[in-house]
């Protein structure tokens, strides 16, 4: 800790004895830590961070809750670019950027998406979206010495005919002239679906104003229609708490409908999920396959087989399949938020050659190798846009940076032995199962720090988290059984019995459904994701090993460890 800045009285009451002085300068700190003098801000946050590992819990506790206080954060945290035409421009919008000093002046930006670009000017985030695929489920993230803070970006390509664009235009102008709706939402132009040359596109320069006012925000979209059937920017003020009611549009899928508050399920997470999902192909890829995932824009899917080194690429829509032979045992697989890294765990049966490949999703060659502790089991990348790799040989988990560094930013230890890492963005927590240890571990993203396990069935080998950040699901292996817990609360609900031997766990798009792959009994349970219960169950290949869910929520894969192959199962509507 540095005392170079630091008042001396502030200084003696954090290393006093005494644990009443201790809060006082406890709360010394928290002032300091907005001090528009850098300096002081930035070693009142460290003195921050050392007391919040304080002996005493009531002093860790409060360090804690100052740290929290002084995070940077960001209004709002989601954008909707909603639903727009082939061929629209760029699109913008601007989200504030709130903290002290220190949380702006230090923070940088990465942006993780197709088309996804964002900059930082004092305190205004623009966010810029090209769109490039069908559909945007992306992130921003601001990060700096006062922790971080994410926006989810979403948004979809859709093809407009003439008609539908006159029916929406018509809408639109009904819409403007109702009133009772929350003015909380985003609202997205169709362009004239050919335009003659030298006509200028309005949409080009489009910009989204988003103003913090409680849970609203404002977002004005202009388009490329006539001047006069251009609509006035909507300003979210809603001052009704209990809006009332106003006729019901019709059915345009083109609009994106009022809604409460700018917190809404992405467009690209709206395909519900089916109680009763299907087989609908079968991939063959290498040998013994068993760690699989999904990249962001959901075309390519990345299987890591362990007896032939090699990492399979799946071409989603040819089903075509590339292999890229590693130096190592290759056994599971992520992708960087923006997709254009892969990232696989490798080790042997002696646990020697322990470390990460990191492959160019692009040119699909390794550009480096990180070196890890013994036995990396399924990596993670989590919404900070660092790379979580459970150790577990050596019961800790090692997180880097996915720009390039080749030693881990951090370690923290856990109970033994970590299998897998999960993810609440919004609650700033990451989850690991702890094989041998019949325990969840939950570790506080802000501060890297263990905060409790939680009990659960014997032998957790898989963790997943739904898509609001609210509900962890865990496979209990040696129990047959899986478990809920409330990402909040830590309260645990179940166990629910499943099939043998369940080895991974996911969840659908929509949070409804969720899926458990039981490599005894060659299955795929699917769980009613509020109540735990069995909806079905789906028979896959011989020792299914690890589900993944495209980002659209349509399809999902499951690795068969004995078939060498790859089951697809249609999971949503």
């Amino acid at each position: 800790m540095s005392e170079h800045n630091l008042p001396p009285h502030v200084l003696a009451e954090i290393v006093s004895p005494l644990r009443d002085s201790r809060l006082m300068g406890v709360g010394e700190l928290a002032q300091l830590a907005t001090s528009a003098d850098l300096a002081v801000a930035a070693d009142a946050m460290l003195a921050l961070q050392h007391l919040a590992e304080d002996d005493s819990r009531s002093v860790a506790a409060a360090a804690a809750a100052a740290l929290g206080r002084t995070a940077v954060r960001v209004s709002p945290d989601r954008v909707d670019f909603g639903q727009v035409p082939p061929g629209t421009p760029k699109l913008a919008a601007d989200v504030l950027v709130n903290g002290p000093p220190l949380a702006v002046a230090t923070a940088a930006v990465t942006a993780s998406g197709p088309g996804l670009r964002a900059g930082l000017t004092g305190n205004r985030l623009r966010i810029e979206w090209q769109p490039q695929t069908d559909w945007l489920d992306g992130s921003v993230t601001v990060r700096g010495a006062a922790g971080w803070a994410e926006v989810r970006v979403t948004g979809q390509v859709i093809a407009v005919g003439a008609t539908l664009r006159a029916a929406l235009e018509e809408q639109l102008e009904a819409e403007a002239g109702l009133t009772g709706y929350p003015a909380s939402r985003v609202t997205v132009l169709a362009p004239p679906a050919r335009r003659r040359a030298g006509t200028t596109v309005l949409i080009g320069g489009l910009t989204a104003l988003v103003l913090l006012g409680g849970a609203g925000a404002a977002v004005a979209l202009t388009g490329g229609l006539p001047r006069d059937r251009t609509p006035a920017a909507q300003l979210a003020a809603p001052t009704d708490p209990a809006p009332r009611s106003a006729p019901a549009p019709r059915a345009l899928t083109t609009v994106v409908p009022p809604a409460t508050g700018v917190d809404r399920v992405p467009l690209a997470l709206r395909a519900a999920s089916m109680s009763r999902p299907a087989v609908v192909g079968t991939i063959r890829v290498g040998n013994e396959p068993e760690g699989v995932a999904v990249s962001p824009d959901g075309r390519t899917v990345y299987v890591a087989n362990q007896a032939s080194r090699v990492l399979s690429i799946v071409d989603a829509s040819s089903r075509r399949v590339t292999p890229v032979t590693l130096r190592n045992t290759p056994r599971f697989v992520t992708t960087s938020r923006d997709g254009r890294l892969v990232f696989v765990s490798m080790y042997e049966n002696d646990k020697s050659g322990s470390g990460v490949a990191v492959v160019d999703a692009r040119t699909r060659k390794v550009v480096r190798y990180l070196a890890t502790g013994v036995q990396p089991y399924t990596l993670a990348v989590g919404p900070d846009d660092r790379l979580w790799v459970p150790i577990h040989g050596e019961g800790r988990v090692e997180i880097y940076e996915t720009g390039g560094r080749q030693r881990a930013d951090a370690r923290v230890t856990v109970p033994p032995n970590p299998h897998a890492a999960a993810f609440s963005g919004s609650l700033r927590r990451a989850f690991t199962a702890n094989h041998e240890s019949n325990a969840v571990a939950v570790i506080d993203m802000r501060t890297d720090r263990l905060l409790r396990s939680v009990p659960v069935s014997r032998s957790p080998h898989s963790v997943a988290v739904s898509p609001d950040g609210r509900t962890v699901l865990v496979a209990g292996y040696e129990a047959d059984t899986a478990d809920l817990i409330d990402a909040s609360t830590l309260r645990r609900t179940g166990p629910f019995k499943v099939g043998k031997d369940p080895q991974s766990v996911a969840f659908a798009g929509d949070g409804r459904h969720a899926y458990v792959v039981n490599e005894g009994s060659g299955s795929v349970s699917v769980l009613d994701a509020r109540t735990g219960a069995v909806t079905s169950t789906v028979r896959v290949g011989r020792s299914p090993r690890t589900v993944a869910v495209s980002p659209d929520g349509r399809l999902a894969y499951v690795s068969n460890g004995d078939d060498d192959t790859l089951s697809v199962l249609r999971v949503a509507e």
